[in-house]
């Protein structure tokens, strides 16, 4: 790494890569660090289907690695390396990780936020294998099948009448008796015929044949009944968990975690953007993480030409 760029990126989602490759494409010496793989969440997913531009969907991993190689056929660098600490508001600003300290005149945040699991056992196993976090991604491997989608906020609400227009039956589960979800989701919810509320149920354990998921274990939290429930998916809609750690105290985050950043992907910081999942946004979804990045991209070529 050199010791300055005009512009860090730091996260190597789509979000990132898609700054990089405007930045890079704008004559601004540009540096991605990603500490693990390109493509975050995205390079978890088998298949992507809901991507422009690819009309039998792609592999989420593929899609990442042309995305790096898209953003550095222009000569953005990437650098494999987790960065440990942050001083946003010096000037340049300070970037430390694990492979040393780097410089930027401009720093884009693209962090991403992981889906909160349940906690059940072998739930980590079972992801990919009937427990899914995005009925947006995966939900159409679930056609005309049963599913379940555990939650009760507007995420669960979206989520299980996204499914029930492609599942035979889909099972809203929720810990209360009542959803959190905002009131417009009731009524179309209620209209569904093949979608079925489960109240008051905390799901404990899954159930697998084969290593594919074939049901749920569920603990009545008003009774204490045990039930199962046989499923072919199960949706977990539980909410996000923002990766704002490092930048805790340095940017303004709002009551979740989250960046608080508008249109313009600016933070509270001067010349600190935040693009995809880790920003304040009504839609997580990869073209929208990629959209910020694009828009990040000329608000720091404003930034870098006012100093």
């Amino acid at each position: 790494m050199k010791d300055i760029y005009d512009v860090v990126i730091i996260g190597g989602g789509p979000g990132g890569y898609a700054a990089a490759l405007y930045c890079v494409r704008a004559g601004l010496d540009t540096l991605v660090l990603e500490k693990l793989s390109a493509g975050g969440q995205m390079a978890t997913t088998t298949q992507v289907d809901n991507y422009p531009g690819f009309d039998e969907g792609i592999d989420g991993f593929e899609l990442a690695e042309k995305m790096q190689r898209g953003a550095e056929r222009f000569g953005a660098v990437t650098e494999y390396a987790e960065v440990t600490a942050l001083d946003l508001k010096a000037v340049p600003k300070r970037i430390t990780t694990s492979a040393g300290e780097v410089q930027g005149r401009a720093v884009i945040l693209a962090t991403g936020a992981s889906p909160r699991m349940l906690g059940v056992p072998e739930e980590a196993a079972m992801r990919g294998r009937g427990v899914s976090y995005c009925a947006a991604c995966d939900g159409m491997f679930f056609r005309g099948k049963t599913v379940a989608v555990a939650g009760g906020g507007n995420s669960a609400a979206e989520d299980a009448l996204v499914l029930s227009k492609i599942c035979k039956k889909v099972y809203l589960v929720h810990r209360r008796d009542t959803l959190r979800a905002t009131k417009s989701y009731l009524g179309p919810l209620e209209k569904a015929e093949n979608l079925e509320f489960v109240w008051n149920k905390q799901i404990d354990g899954l159930q697998a044949t084969d290593g594919q998921l074939t049901g749920i274990s569920m603990t009545d939290r008003v009774t204490g009944e045990r039930s199962t429930l046989p499923v072919d998916g199960l949706f977990v809609a539980v909410g996000r968990v923002p990766d704002t750690d490092l930048v805790r105290g340095q940017v303004d985050l709002d009551a979740e975690g989250y960046m608080i950043a508008d249109e313009t992907t600016r933070t509270s910081v001067p010349g600190v953007f935040a693009v995809g999942d880790a920003r304040t946004k009504p839609m997580r979804q990869i073209i929208t993480a990629a959209a910020d990045g694009a828009t990040a991209s000329k608000f720091v070529e404003e930034y870098l030409q006012q100093l």
